[in-house]
C-alpha cells in the first residue's frame, strides 16, 4: 500500500529542528502490548463468495462456501471474522446436504461457530455462511494512513452527487475485508478464492484472478465470477464495480488492463504505459517471474488511502486519473512512482506476505526500495538519488519516528505500523544493505527470499537469512541495529592533513544517545582531480580513520555512496563543498553543496555557485537552487533575476519554470508583470497558479480580478494559487469560497491549502471566520499528531500569530489560536 503523504512538504520540520531533538534509545516501548502472530488452529483453503448489491440500503448480500483444515490440532470449533453482518444461515456442508450448526455471534464481530464433531488434523471441511454486510453502518475507525476502515465502499450510489460517478470498491487492508465477508482476517492465511458479483449490467467489474464466467442475472444484471487459483491473504482481495473503460495492454502472453472513468480513457496509455516494462524489469531483478495470472490496475473515487496492492488487481486513488493539461505537470515522485510500488508489492506482500503486521516492513521497505530502482533503471541516477534522499530526509524530519522500531512487536495499534518508519526508513534500510552487499548478492538473496516463502509468509529474520545464504556473511550485527532497534546515529565529521607524513585524517563521532552504530562506510579520497574509494567500517563512538595522499586533498567525501541513514554535521569548509558541486557524482553530493551554499550567501564563492546550480543537469536541483537563492542579498538577486527570468520563460522543466516564477515574486519588481501576465496563460498549471502568485506581488488588483475568474477550477494547483491571492489582497468577503473548497478537497489537498488558508486568517476580521478558519488547523493537528502534524500546524498557527497585528478583534484572534495550541498540545 502507499500511503497518503499529508502533505510532507508542510508537515516535515527543518533539517535543524529535526538535528537539534533528541534521539531516544533504541528500544520498544515498554508499556505497549506485546503483538504475536496470530495462531493457526484453522487455516483457510478455498473462499467462494457469491454477492449482491443494494444500492440504496448500501448493503451486500452474501453467500460464502469456506473450506478449512485444522492446522496442527483437531478441532471442533471455528472463529471467523466477521463485523457488522445479519447472519441468516451458517451450516456445515457435505456435498449437497447442509447440516446447521450452532454459533455465537453476541459481540458482532467474532462469529463462533460449533462444528457439531471433531475435525482431524489437515482434513478439509466447507462451512455455508448466508449473511447481509451493512459497511455504512459498523462503528470502526480508521487511521492517518488508511482513513477508513469499514472495507466495502458505495460511491454516489444514489447519484446525488451531479457528474459524480456511482462505484463500488473495497479496501482489505488492515483487517476490514471482514467487513464485507466472513474469514480468518489475518495476514498469515492464505487461501484460493472465486467471486461471483451481481452487478447492473451496464457496468465492469473487477476482481482477483481471472474473469472465467458473464451470465445475465435477468433485469438489467449480470453475473460476473472472477477465480484466483493460487493461495493470497484475505486483506488482499477485491472488488470493484462501476462506469470504467477498460484499455487492452499485456506482459508477455498475461493480460495487463487499465479501467479508468470514461472521460480520462484517453490518457490511459499516458497514465500506465510503463506497467509492461517494469514487470519485465521486476521479473529478471528478481528472478522470479511476474506470479499472478493476470495484472490490472483501477483508479477508484474518494479511495481512503494513496493506493492498495490486491493480488492481481491494484486500485489508485483518483490523483492518478489526468487529463491533457495534468500530464504536463507529472512528475516521477509525485505520481508515477506509486505504479511501481504497487506492481512489486505484487511479489513482495502478495507472492510472499507478512506474516504478522509487526514484520509489515518486509513488504513496505521492498515496495519504497523498487521505487527508486525503477527510477534509477528508467530515469537514471540522479532521479533515482533524489528518490532515496527525499525518503531519507521524510524520515529524519520527523522526530516522532526516532524511537520506533522497523520491526514492532509492540504496538497500540496495527494501523499505527503504517509510518516513516515501516515505509521510508525501511527502504533506505533495504539501499544501505544493497550497497553493503552489492547488486548482484543482494538480488541473489531477494530470489532466495521470494522462492523459499512462496505463496506463503515471510519476517524480516527469513529476509535475514536468506540474506546470509546469499552472501555468506553474518547481518546479525545489521538485522539487530536496524530492523530490531530504534533512531540512527548523529555523527560529526572533522578533518585534518598531515603534510609531512601525506596522510589525511578523518574523525568521525557518534553523538546520539544509546548503542553505537556500526557503519560500513565508503570514503572518496579526491586528490588533482582524481578520487580513491576506500572502504572503512565505523564500530566505535569516536573513530579516526587516515588514508595515505600524494598531497592534500581537494576533497574528502564521507558515505559517498550517500545512503547511510543518519544525521551529520560535516564540519568542511566552503571550498569543499564547490568542489563537491563540480566533481562528485551524485544527486547528494551536488544538492549538499548548494544547500551549504544557501547559507553563506554573503561569500561570492556561494553566489557563484547557486547560479551555477540553476542551470544543473537535473531539474531537481535547479529548483532546489532557486529555493536557495536569498533574494535580499542584493549581490545575489543582482546576480540571480536575469537567471531566473529566462528560466521563467524557458526552462524545459514546468516545476522549475513555476520555482522561478515565485523566486521573481519576492522581488517585487514591475517590469515583471509583463512576464507573469505571459505566463497565466501557460497550458502548465503549475507555471499558470506560479504566474498568479507572481502577479499579485506587482499588480494586487490584476491578480485579485483573474483570481475571481478562476474560482469555478476543478484544478487543485489553480484552486490553491486563487486561494493564495486571496490570502494576499482578499478579505473576508472571500471566506466562504477558501472555506467551501478547504472542506471539499480531498485530504492531500487539504494539506496543500494550507498555507493559502494561512496567510488567508491573517486578512480576517470577523472573529467566527477566524475561529472556523483555526479550527480546521487545529483538527487536522490533532488527527495527524502521530504522522507528526502536530509540530508544523503549531508553527503554522503561530506564524498567524506574529503576522495578525492588525484589526479590530486582534486580542481575540492571539486568544483563540492559543487556546487551540493548547487543545493541541493537549491531545493524545
Amino acid at each position: 500500500m502507499l500511503t497518503l503523504s499529508l502533505g510532507l512538504g508542510l508537515l516535515t520540520a527543518p533539517a535543524g529542528r529535526a538535528q537539534q531533538a533528541p534521539t531516544l534509545t533504541r528500544a520498544a516501548e515498554p508499556e505497549l502490548p506485546y503483538r504475536a502472530t496470530d495462531t493457526k488452529i484453522n487455516a483457510l483453503v478455498h473462499t467462494k463468495l457469491a454477492v449482491g448489491f443494494d444500492y440504496a440500503k448500501r448493503h451486500l448480500n452474501g453467500k460464502a462456501w469456506l473450506t478449512l483444515r485444522p492446522y496442527a490440532y483437531a478441532t471442533d470449533s471455528l472463529r471467523l471474522d466477521a463485523k457488522g453482518f445479519d447472519i441468516k444461515t451458517v451450516a456445515l456442508v457435505d456435498g449437497t446436504n447442509q447440516t446447521p450448526l450452532k454459533y455465537d455471534y453476541a459481540d458482532q464481530n467474532n462469529l463462533r461457530i460449533q462444528l457439531g464433531k471433531l475435525m482431524p488434523v489437515g482434513t478439509p471441511y466447507t462451512v455455508y455462511i448466508e449473511y447481509t454486510a451493512k459497511p455504512d453502518e459498523l462503528k470502526v475507525k480508521g487511521s492517518a494512513a488508511i482513513t477508513d476502515a469499514k472495507g466495502l465502499y458505495f460511491i454516489n450510489p444514489d447519484s446525488a452527487v451531479k457528474g459524480k460517478p456511482v462505484q463500488i470498491w473495497t479496501q482489505g487492508e488492515t483487517e476490514a475485508s471482514s467487513a464485507w465477508f466472513p474469514t480468518i482476517d489475518r495476514p498469515n492465511q492464505k487461501t484460493t478464492s472465486e467471486i461471483s458479483m451481481t452487478v447492473p449490467a451496464r457496468y465492469v467489474t473487477l476482481s482477483n484472478g481471472a474473469l472465467v464466467s458473464q451470465t445475465p442475472a435477468g433485469a438489467g444484471l449480470r453475473t460476473d465470477t472472477w477465480k484466483m487459483e493460487l493461495p493470497h491473504a484475505p486483506y488482499l482481495f477485491m472488488m470493484a464495480v462501476g462506469d470504467f473503460n477498460i484499455y487492452q495492454d499485456k506482459w508477455r502472453d498475461k493480460p495487463v488492463t487499465y479501467y479508468l472513468e470514461p472521460k480520462y480513457a484517453p490518457f490511459a496509455k499516458q497514465i500506465f504505459g510503463d506497467t509492461p516494462e517494469m514487470m519485465e524489469f521486476f521479473s529478471k531483478r528478481l528472478g522470479v517471474d511476474f506470479p499472478w495470472n493476470k495484472y490490472a490496475q483501477i483508479v477508484a473515487r474518494d479511495y481512503v488511502s494513496g493506493a492498495m496492492e490486491n493480488t492481481s488487481a491494484t486500485l489508485h486513488g483518483e490523483f492518478l486519473q489526468m487529463n491533457t493539461r495534468e500530464l504536463l505537470d507529472r512528475e516521477y515522485a509525485n505520481n508515477q512512482s506509486v505504479i511501481a510500488h504497487e506492481l512489486f508489492h505484487q511479489w513482495f506482500g502478495d507472492y510472499v506476505t507478512a506474516e504478522s503486521w509487526s514484520n509489515l516492513t518486509v513488504n513496505e521497505s521492498m515496495a519504497d526500495m523498487s521505487e527508486a530502482l525503477w527510477a534509477e533503471y528508467k530515469y537514471g541516477p540522479d532521479a533515482a538519488g533524489a528518490h532515496r534522499n527525499q525518503y531519507i530526509r521524510n524520515y529524519l524530519n520527523n522526530p516522532n519516528n526516532y524511537a520506533k522500531n522497523l520491526v514492532r512487536f509492540h504496538y497500540g495499534d496495527k494501523e499505527e505500523m503504517f509510518d516513516g518508519v515501516t515505509y521510508q526508513k525501511g527502504g533506505a534500510i533495504q539501499d544501505m544493505l544493497r550497497t553493503y552487499l552489492g547488486d548482484e548478492v543482494y538480488f541473489a538473496g531477494l530470489n532466495q527470499y521470494l522462492k523459499q516463502n512462496a505463496l506463503g509468509n515471510g519476517e524480516a529474520h527469513q529476509l535475514r537469512l536468506a540474506m546470509e545464504a546469499a552472501s555468506g556473511r553474518d547481518l546479525n550485527w545489521f538485522f539487530n541495529q536496524w530492523y530490531y532497534g530504534a533512531g540512527h546515529p548523529e555523527v560529526s565529521i572533522d578533518y585534518s592533513w598531515d603534510a609531512a607524513k601525506k596522510v589525511q585524517s578523518v574523525t568521525l563521532k557518534q553523538t546520539q544517545e544509546g548503542p553505537v552504530f556500526q557503519l560500513p562506510l565508503a570514503v572518496d579520497v579526491y586528490v588533482n582531480g582524481k578520487p580513491e574509494r576506500h572502504q572503512v567500517m565505523m564500530r566505535q563512538a569516536t573513530e579516526t580513520f587516515q588514508f595515505g595522499a600524494s598531497a592534500k586533498p581537494d576533497l574528502v567525501n564521507v558515505d559517498a555512496t550517500k545512503l547511510t541513514v543518519w544525521l551529520k554535521k560535516d564540519n568542511k569548509p566552503l571550498s569543499e563543498y564547490v568542489y563537491q558541486y563540480a566533481h562528485a557524482p551524485l544527486y547528494v553530493d551536488r544538492r549538499e553543496a548548494i544547500l551549504a551554499a544557501k547559507d553563506k550567501q554573503d561569500d561570492a564563492a556561494a553566489r557563484a555557485l547557486l547560479v551555477k546550480a540553476m542551470a544543473d543537469k537535473f531539474y531537481l536541483l535547479r529548483s532546489t537552487a532557486i529555493d536557495a537563492l536569498n533574494l535580499e542579498n542584493k549581490a545575489m538577486a543582482k546576480a540571480a533575476a536575469p537567471v531566473l527570468r529566462k528560466m521563467a520563460a524557458n526552462d524545459p522543466q514546468n516545476s522549475v519554470r513555476a520555482a522561478a516564477l515565485r523566486a521573481l515574486a519576492k522581488l517585487k519588481d514591475k517590469k515583471d508583470e509583463k512576464l507573469f501576465t505571459q505566463q497565466l496563460k501557460n497550458e502548465s498549471y503549475q507555471v499558470s497558479g506560479a504566474a498568479l502568485r507572481g502577479l499579485v506581488a506587482v499588480a494586487p488588483a490584476k491578480a485579485l480580478a483573474q483570481a475571481k475568474t478562476l474560482e469555478t477550477t476543478d484544478n487543485n494547483t489553480t484552486l490553491a494559487a486563487v486561494i493564495d491571492v486571496y490570502a494576499a489582497q482578499g478579505s473576508d468577503a472571500q471566506w466562504s469560497f477558501v472555506r467551501d473548497k478547504f472542506d471539499a478537497a480531498p485530504l492531500q489537498s487539504r494539506f496543500e491549502l494550507l498555507e493559502g488558508l494561512s496567510g488567508m486568517l491573517v486578512r480576517l476580521d470577523d472573529p467566527a471566520n477566524f475561529s472556523a478558519g483555526v479550527e480546521r488547523v487545529k483538527a487536522l493537528a490533532i488527527q495527524f499528531k502521530p504522522q507528526g502534524a502536530a509540530e508544523p500546524l503549531i508553527g503554522l498557527l503561530q506564524s498567524v500569530k506574529q503576522r495578525k497585528t492588525s484589526g479590530p478583534n486582534v486580542q481575540q484572534a492571539q486568544q483563540t489560536i492559543d487556546k487551540a495550541v493548547q487543545e493541541i498540545q493537549d491531545a493524545k
